[in-house]
């Protein structure tokens, strides 16, 4: 035992001083390379000084540790510096650093340090840790939230109350709910009540392609829904006891990026005679773009609705090949007219099937109209041996209806390959990345607001737009709210599609690979967004100095100049935000009564490259409809997406993730939830949404209970108790959040992924919050079949 004590004391300072000396090479190399690209001397510095602080250790010399010490503290007064006392951009910079001080300090008195001076310096590292967190604990403790508007009242019949009857609450996609029985101040007692199995679970094959992004509907008695593979369900909405289920068999190489049903439409015919077969009836689009339509009661086919109870909306497309049409999102319904987009599969090929969006009959399923927006003189289905024109813009999302103007609104997302716009014709740039208001009786556009011009960075609608009646000097104005993916939100009148708050175009960076197509200015809106400050050098981050450096080096190797930095190929460029916004799917709550906008949000780049056509067809990259093997398989939408029929396809780094870790690139907070003044515009609060616990580096979980602000799909909802409920975050939690100060109140883990919107109802006097656990393929959390309903004692 005394030798084995004396060999680790002559081995102790060799290991120190070889991983102070190893760690310290590797930060002098790096920055070196970052020094030539024009970045941060620190790590060079940083890098030679440990690079002597452990050769001196090594040799059992006590200087090397004052050296360390130097470093520490000019480590220490360099990240105050570049980030003040903001809690997550310290971590890199300090943690390593200060976990490396502590065998520093345990060999001091090995090679001949004093032990009285080695004490002193124990005492002050714990002076430095227990000071240093006090004050990054205060220093990131939150602002207050701004007072609440005063009540204005604008309640309606037209919101959600006991029952939930349409995707977004109602057709007016407000995400409210009069019912107030849950508050901040009971919350605490909220429990599950029950759980729900829809059996509907992924295949091998389809392992990785599944999100169960769902929110079911309530109407009487019953909850009704769909799972990601398109079964339908019904179940008692006080017990969670399923009633029917039917299953329209969709084979899974009908897939597209993603196995999901955000929603179902339930419809009450006019016409309806008690007691007849589908009088109400649930309707549902498929993966393999059919329309479903049966009783609300009993589950079985409406014979009446087209053949045997469903229509192919495939019609007139010409040739689709699996997976490249679908239809993900609920259906709307304005004047017995059922409007329908579909999802064609991104970044395929330019020649991809139409986008267009086509209204049926409720009732009969016959179609009354097709808008194809290449082709205005076409009312229907196209001339035998003709087709929709392919690669237009499509609606992958769910519209809005306006049952008193008779106005649906599509918010639509670009055309068939998002980071080329050469091809693209007048019509589409016209229409691309566009709310378009369309009359439901003739399917023609009424107006149309553009948020992006020739867009080239996949920032399509993807939010439903929110009905509102917006306060105005003279009265309140019939208006909606559209959230953008870049994180801008406007405010249109929905009679005309005038913004009712300024719009400013702005100058925005030209050049790219084609410099010609370049808008000059985009529209920004000057009400509100939810886009943070443009990214700098100090933005990168890591879980230690030497990540961090690495994300710096591919920062500063990147093109970035800003907001809409357009696609190049012989270098990457940075997008931010990226493709998942800003406001994805999720879309914004509104409070009509206390006149409030409640945004959840995320805040990471894209780190992308246009891959030139050559590079791309030696990899393989084809397109869906050419694909070689298993068409299931892939990464993230866009990681070697290969655009076919142009001069490139597009490699997509989604977040922005380092190779060997998985951490972000970007510093954290990642995904927010915010409170906006729908008066004025103004931030009441803003939030980080999200705590780490399933997020960490090598895919390896922190179970930190600590709120990072994660990434997050699905939407909120607000209520008129004062509570808002958001799960959304790769942290499996759901959450009630008090609407007065942005403070978490309740949560609960979800037995999978929370990526959909909750909804609330009332059953015999009882209200109910019900989510979709099911977990996301994208989002990287636990899969689950589980519907899980919460209510109060």
């Amino acid at each position: 035992m005394a030798l084995n004590r004396t060999g680790w004391a002559k081995a102790f300072p060799l290991i120190v001083g070889g991983v102070l000396a190893l760690i310290g090479a590797v930060l002098l190399v790096g920055g070196f390379t970052l020094i030539g690209l024009g970045g941060s001397p620190y790590y060079l510095l940083a890098g030679a000084g440990l690079l002597i602080s452990g050769g001196m250790i090594a040799m059992r010399r006590a200087l090397g540790v004052w050296v360390y010490l130097g470093v520490f503290v000019a480590t220490l007064l360099w990240a105050l510096w570049e980030v003040g006392l903001q809690g997550w951009p310290l971590v890199p910079r300090l943690f390593a650093p200060l976990v490396l001080l502590i065998p520093v300090l345990l060999v001091f008195p090995r090679i001949g340090g004093d032990r009285r001076t080695g004490g002193t310096l124990w005492a002050a590292l714990a002076a430095l840790v227990v000071v240093g967190g006090i004050g990054i604990y205060f220093a990131n403790w939150g602002d207050e939230a701004s007072p609440l508007p005063a009540p204005s009242g604008m309640i309606t019949d037209r919101e959600a109350g006991g029952d939930w009857p349409a995707y977004g609450g109602t057709y007016g996609a407000r995400r409210y709910s009069t019912l107030n029985q849950i508050t901040p101040e009971n919350v605490s007692g909220l429990k599950a009540v029950w759980t729900a199995r829809t059996r509907d679970l992924p295949s091998a094959r389809a392992r990785d392609k599944y999100g169960a992004e769902t929110t079911p509907l309530k109407v009487g008695d019953s909850l009704y829904l769909c799972t990601p593979k398109n079964i339908l369900i019904a179940l008692d909405a006080a017990s969670g006891k399923e009633r029917w289920r039917h299953d329209p068999k969709v084979a899974d190489d009908w897939i597209p990026y993603t196995a999901a049903c955000r929603g179902v439409v339930y419809y009450a015919s006019p016409q309806a005679v008690p007691g007849r077969a589908c009088g109400t009836r649930i309707i549902e689009g498929t993966l393999d773009a059919r329309l479903i339509a049966v009783d609300a009661a009993t589950g079985q086919r409406c014979e009446g609705f087209g053949t045997n109870g469903e229509v192919d909306t495939k019609l007139g497309m010409g040739k689709v090949a699996p997976g490249m049409v679908s239809i993900t999102s609920a259906p709307t319904v304005v004047r017995d007219i059922l409007v329908v987009g579909h999802q064609i599969l991104d970044g395929q090929e330019r020649n991809a099937p139409s986008g267009v969006v086509q209204g049926f009959d409720a009732r009969t399923g016959e179609l009354k109209w097709a808008w194809d927006l290449a082709r205005p003189d076409l009312t229907g289905l196209p001339p035998e041996g003709q087709e929709f024109t392919r690669g237009t813009p499509n609606m992958w999302t769910t519209a809005t209806g306006d049952e008193q103007l008779g106005l649906v609104y599509l918010p639509l997302g670009n055309s068939a390959v998002d980071y080329w716009s050469g091809s693209r014709t007048p019509p589409e740039n016209q229409y691309a990345t566009s709310l378009v208001a369309l009359d439901v009786t003739t399917g023609k556009p009424a107006w149309t607001f553009q948020t992006v011009r020739k867009d080239v960075w996949d920032y399509d609608l993807g939010s439903q737009a929110t009905l509102v009646d917006f306060p105005t000097a003279a009265g309140p104005a019939p208006a909606l709210v559209l959230p953008s993916k870049q994180g801008d939100i406007y405010i249109l009148d929905r009679r005309t599609g005038r913004p009712l708050t300024a719009v400013q175009d702005r100058p925005v960076p030209g050049g790219g690979v084609e410099p010609a197509q370049r808008a000059r200015t985009q529209p920004h809106s000057l009400y509100h967004t939810l886009r943070k400050a443009d990214l700098t050098e100090r933005s990168m981050w890591g879980m230690s100095p030497i990540d961090q450096m690495l994300c710096r080096i591919q920062f500063r190797k990147a093109d970035y100049r800003g907001f809409y930095t357009p696609p190049i190929a012989d270098a990457h460029y940075v997008e931010y935000p990226g493709y998942n916004g800003g406001s994805d799917w999720g879309g914004v709550a509104v409070d009509p009564v206390r006149g409030i906008i409640v945004a959840n949000y995320n805040d990471m780049p894209n780190y992308n490259r246009l891959v030139p056509r050559a590079e791309a067809d030696a990899k393989g990259w084809t397109p869906r409809s050419q694909a070689r093997g298993d068409t299931l398989k892939g990464g993230a939408e866009g990681a070697g997406d290969p655009q076919a029929g142009t001069p490139y396809a597009i490699q997509v780094n989604a977040g922005w993730r380092m190779p060997f870790t998985g951490l972000l690139c970007k510093t954290p907070p990642y995904g927010g939830i915010r409170a906006i003044d729908l008066k004025t515009g103004q931030t009441l609060w803003d939030r980080p949404l999200g705590t780490a616990r399933n997020n960490g580096p090598f895919g390896i979980p922190s179970m930190l209970p600590v709120e990072i602000g994660a990434p997050n799909n699905g939407g909120a909802v607000v209520t008129a108790g004062g509570l808002v409920f958001v799960a959304a975050a790769t942290d499996d939690l759901i959450r009630a959040i008090d609407l007065r100060t942005g403070r978490t109140v309740w949560s609960a883990v979800l037995p999978g992924g929370g990526q959909a919107t909750p909804m609330t109802y009332a059953v015999n006097g009882r209200q109910y919050l019900v989510i979709m656990a099911g977990g996301h393929h994208f989002m990287e959390t636990k899969v689950s079949d589980a519907l899980v309903a919460y209510a109060l004692p």
